[in-house]
């Protein structure tokens, strides 16, 4: 009986060359429909591309149905910031000359089109999967398009509500031409992913989602990608102020444009030369004093990280970063307990008979120091995290071959770790260069009085105060703009050194 069952048994027999090989997936050729459907793929992603990219430019803007709306509003503000939608409209509301109800449907309209957008990007990821992955991507992004339409038809009503509204004087309705467009964009991207939905091959149940590593890598980076551009990029839109005689409050219209006038009366005005001066030494000095200190936060890491018992060194490193995370507001607050005239300072030596009421907050004496050692304190704990994580990348077989040697703590440190941390320190230090112009503007805010505005005022806070506080927008654009032009000159002159230096390029 046991003879039978096993002779009977189902018996694997495995060549010994084919153990420990992996098996390749067989790449099954692409049908000539897909290879098709690939190359409309591209015109699918750029009409949604290009239906992200309206939602944030007011040019593009389907729900501005009214003369009310103002006209730098865009999609996106339309939806997310219903005062704004509304600013002008509160006398018409309470009379009952428009009904707030259409502005409350386009901007539940706006929303709907936000919450559509969102699909469209999802799909569109989606599409760099395989059949099935694609496919229901597509289902997504047809999805998407039906949600977009019906935002559509939502701000579309809104506009007939307009036109029937008591008063239409005040309503002041007028039909976007970028409704056209955007209906148009939408409509192409319902056909367009139904169209190779259908021309994909079926999938079997059976089936996995599947996607290339470089892609999933892609799409990890993605949301940076997004951040950037929203928060780097995008806002480079408003550089067209620089070009108008505009003032806060105002629409931008062509009637104000006034060509390169802020430019040359940046130049040829001797005031506005002299305030750029003073900032740009207040800037250059608080920038140099940073870098001749950059090094400070290499030296804590490598102390740090001599710290034997761990417990404590995670102790100091947490309170050490922590400042990193405390507002300059507080800080400012904090300062203020120990050294304005009733802070701490003066009341001790009060209380040991020293008549002391000065206010270190108002003297202007070693100004720069005082900006800098705040920073250091603040940021050294924070920037010293970078250099930890290089130190741990260090061989540690050369600190035993440096042990063995009968090298000593410090003597390991200064020729092993400090020469380990040089790339590191030399990428920063180029990068601290190239961003010389750009110190920040929150600490010098919040230190910023009446004494010491001229040796505080820096480049971002003088652009600042131009703009916001005395609402010269044009010329504090312009100033931005030389700004950022200087800062990408500066950007490569520093990677230039580098590839002399070092051979390496940081960018």
């Amino acid at each position: 009986m046991a003879a039978n069952a096993v002779s009977t048994a189902s018996v694997e027999v495995r060549d010994p060359a084919t153990i420990g090989i992996k098996k390749k997936k067989v790449q099954v050729p692409k049908t000539p429909a897909e290879k098709i459907a690939d190359k409309i793929y591209w015109a699918l992603r750029a009409f949604t591309i290009a239906n992200i990219v309206f939602m944030f430019f007011p040019n593009f803007n389907p729900a501005r149905i009214s003369e009310n709306i103002n006209k730098n509003l865009s999609l996106f503000t339309c939806g997310v910031a219903y005062n704004t939608l509304t600013t002008n409209m509160g006398r018409s509301f309470s009379r009952g000359w428009v009904p707030e109800s259409a502005f409350m449907l386009i901007c539940a309209s706006s929303i709907i089109i936000i919450a559509a957008c969102v699909a469209l990007a999802v799909g569109g990821c989606m599409s760099l999967g395989n059949v099935k992955l694609k496919k229901t991507g597509l289902i997504i992004t047809a999805a998407g398009a039906v949600i977009e339409l019906g935002g559509l038809f939502g701000i579309r009503q809104a506009h007939s509500m307009l036109q029937a509204s008591e008063k239409i004087e005040k309503a002041l309705p007028i039909f976007p031409k970028a409704f056209t467009l955007y209906l148009v964009v939408t409509v192409l991207i319902l056909v367009v992913s139904l169209v190779i939905f259908f021309m994909l091959p079926k999938v079997e149940k059976t089936a996995h989602y599947e996607m290339e590593a470089k892609y999933r890598l892609f799409l990890m980076m993605l949301p940076i990608l997004v951040l950037a551009f929203v928060f780097s990029y995008l806002p480079l839109y408003g550089w067209r102020y620089a070009f108008f005689d505009y003032k806060s409050g105002e629409t931008l219209s062509m009637d104000k444009f006034v060509g390169f006038k802020w430019f040359t009366q940046l130049f040829q005005n001797s005031a506005t030369k002299k305030d750029i001066l003073r900032v740009l030494k207040n800037t250059l000095a608080m920038s140099g004093l940073g870098i001749a200190t950059s090094w400070v936060a290499m030296v804590f890491a490598i102390f740090l990280s001599e710290i034997k018992n761990l417990h404590f060194r995670r102790l100091v490193q947490t309170f050490t970063t922590i400042p990193n995370f405390i507002s300059w507001v507080l800080v400012y607050a904090i300062a203020l307990a120990i050294f304005s005239t009733d802070g701490f300072i003066n009341t001790f030596l009060s209380s040991i008979g020293v008549n002391a009421t000065t206010n270190y907050l108002l003297d202007t004496s070693h100004m720069w120091l005082k900006m800098l050692a705040w920073g250091l304190w603040k940021g050294t704990g924070w920037s010293a995290i970078i250099y930890i994580a290089a130190i741990t990348g260090i061989d540690q077989q050369l600190y035993e071959a440096a042990t063995v040697d009968g090298a000593g703590r410090f003597q390991k440190m200064w020729y092993i770790t400090v020469p380990e941390l040089i790339p590191t320190y030399m990428v920063l230090l180029l990068m601290s260069i190239a961003n010389i112009l750009t110190n920040g503007m929150d600490q010098y805010l919040v230190f910023s009085n009446a004494v010491n505005k001229d040796t505080i005022e820096v480049l971002d806070l003088y652009v600042y105060n131009l703009g916001i506080g005395s609402g010269l927008i044009p010329m504090s654009t312009v100033i931005g703009m030389v700004k950022s032009v200087v800062s990408v000159i500066l950007l490569f002159a520093a990677n230039g050194i580098s590839k002399l230096v070092r051979g390496e390029s940081i960018v």
